[in-house]
């Protein structure tokens, strides 16, 4: 049985929640109404995994989810609202620590709930299995337990910005060695849950002058993208973008798949472009990254494209990935250590699909040894 923690201070919205895990069978359920009885229960309950919302009176659910991270690490799946104020607040959340999210319906929530039934019980079934390392925010976890008496229980740990957390990591890596890869045209990207810092740390090391495209499949929904790709334009280097029409692929810039549509390519006068196109529905994920690689090699040999196949549930582009590697193309898996889920890598490699099998901070250099000159 899985340990699930319910917290949200809307009794009907507790309920509901409640009567979907509990006919799904498989969890034991605890429900807090708030982040102080939520707190209180980490330790008399041990939840394997919580959900949380992200409005409540009093402590709100970012206030709450800093302190799980740093107190008892813990899987937290959000539960969020679809605008786009509920995207930031949401991504913020994932950089927190937070394993995933879920968006609430947008009408009533009594008539609605069901849309969003089996999706929550997945979402909650691979956050229970997720991998939150023991590192995760030790310095601050440390540093509070030496504060005497804790005399700001309440008060969310200082971090340090994320351009700065980033540039002291990338100075302790080693660059890998290996030889350049000068028929590139293009770095294909799929990733799901954890997406978002992992997504940070592949293009933050990345300098404006980076030789190639990189196109990304993160799952997300439609209203979070454009957030996404705003959030990660201004911390990084490179440029980052939504695609929401045709555009041209330029070096040194990501190109991110809007939720509700796939990523395909063609060529106009001559140019590789990049452009959302209406989802499949045979396909199980959006944007999908099995579609995303299949088109590109309509435009590209497999020897031009670059795959990374980075931490999710499912097994999104493995298979395609696999394909284009065995063709003469390159791909990297991030590894198990490192990945909050490792499906899609995980998937990859047992179909013996990857060059190289790398933790989370050693892709973009490798990126950057292959891309020299």
């Amino acid at each position: 049985m899985t340990r699930l923690l319910i917290v949200d201070d809307s009794p009907l919205m507790r309920q509901l929640l409640a009567e979907i895990f509990a006919e799904a069978g498989d969890f034991e359920i605890e429900i807090a109404r708030g982040a102080d009885e939520a707190l209180a229960k980490l330790d008399s309950f041990s939840p394997d995994v919580v959900t949380l919302d992200i409005h409540m009176p009093g402590m709100d659910g970012l206030t709450c989810l800093d302190r799980i991270m740093i107190e008892r690490p813990t899987p937290v799946v959000m539960v969020s609202s679809l605008t786009e104020e509920g995207a930031d607040e949401t991504l913020e959340a994932l950089e927190l620590g937070a394993v995933d999210f879920i968006a609430k319906p947008r009408g009533p929530l009594s008539l609605q709930i069901d849309d969003i039934a089996s999706d929550l019980i997945a979402k909650v079934r691979g956050a229970a299995s997720a991998h939150i390392p023991r590192s995760t925010r030790l310095a601050e976890r440390v540093r509070r337990q030496r504060v005497a008496g804790r005399s700001q229980p309440n008060a969310a740990p200082a971090a340090l910005p994320a351009r700065h957390r980033r540039s002291a990591a990338a100075s302790a890596r080693p660059r890998p060695s290996g030889e350049g890869l000068p028929a590139v045209q293009a770095v294909l990207v799929g990733v799901s849950t954890g997406g978002p810092p992992a997504l940070d740390a592949l293009l933050g090391p990345l300098p404006t002058d980076f030789p190639w495209p990189l196109i990304i499949a993160q799952h997300m929904p439609a209203s979070f993208t454009g957030p996404l790709a705003r959030r990660l334009d201004r911390a990084c280097a490179i440029r980052v973008v939504e695609v929401s029409h045709p555009a041209p692929l330029e070096p040194g810039t990501a190109y991110i798949g809007r939720g509700d549509a796939d990523l395909l390519f063609s060529r106009r006068a001559g140019i590789p472009h990049v452009l959302a196109a209406p989802i499949q529905a045979d396909r199980l994920w959006h944007p999908s990254a099995e579609r995303m690689v299949e088109s590109a090699r309509t435009v590209f040999a497999a020897q031009a494209l670059v795959g990374v196949l980075m931490t999710g549930m499912g097994y999104d582009g493995a298979q395609a990935m696999a394909e284009l590697r065995r063709d003469g193309g390159h791909v990297l898996a991030q590894d198990e250590a490192s990945s909050v889920v490792w499906g899609m890598p995980g998937a990859l490699v047992a179909l013996d699909g990857a060059d190289m099998v790398l933790p989370l901070d050693n892709l973009a250099p490798q990126l950057l040894a292959w891309a020299a000159r």
